[in-house]
């Protein structure tokens, strides 16, 4: 298993010039296997499942979506900023052995979770297994 990108390398919102910097982020994920699945958990709290999209393309899994920051007063100085807000993007790379193409995906109570089965993928074309989006 590979997370190609990390929380360690998101960066927060800020000014550059007169333009504000719309912020970047990558959520906490937990990724483990049981005896027949591998299971992909992503922490998403304040999120609408509207507002997320995952699509898969060979072994890779992407999440992406966007939180919004509507709760705040204009203008406010903060003292401390943990929460990340804006758009994100998370790639996660499966080993061999799991087949995306039949992953089962879920939102609830600010938690994606993913069930991936054992399994050989047959296609490679890039598929949309969960998407909030009305159509």
């Amino acid at each position: 298993m590979y997370k190609v990108n990390s929380s360690l390398y998101s960066w927060r919102p800020g000014k550059t010039g007169d333009k504000t910097v719309e912020s970047h982020w990558v959520p906490n994920t937990d990724v483990y296997v049981t005896d027949q699945l591998l299971v992909i958990k992503v922490e998403l709290a304040g999120m609408r499942k509207e507002d997320l999209e995952l699509t898969v393309e060979a072994n890779r899994l992407t999440i992406t979506g966007h939180r919004p920051d509507g709760c705040r007063a204009p203008k406010c100085k903060f003292l401390v900023m943990e929460i990340n807000y804006g758009s994100f993007q998370s790639v996660i790379e499966l080993p061999p052995g799991y087949d995306l193409s039949q992953a089962k995906a879920a939102y609830q109570n600010g938690f994606l979770r993913i069930d991936v089965p054992q399994g050989v993928m047959t296609q490679s074309k890039r598929v949309a297994i969960f998407s909030g989006k009305s159509k």
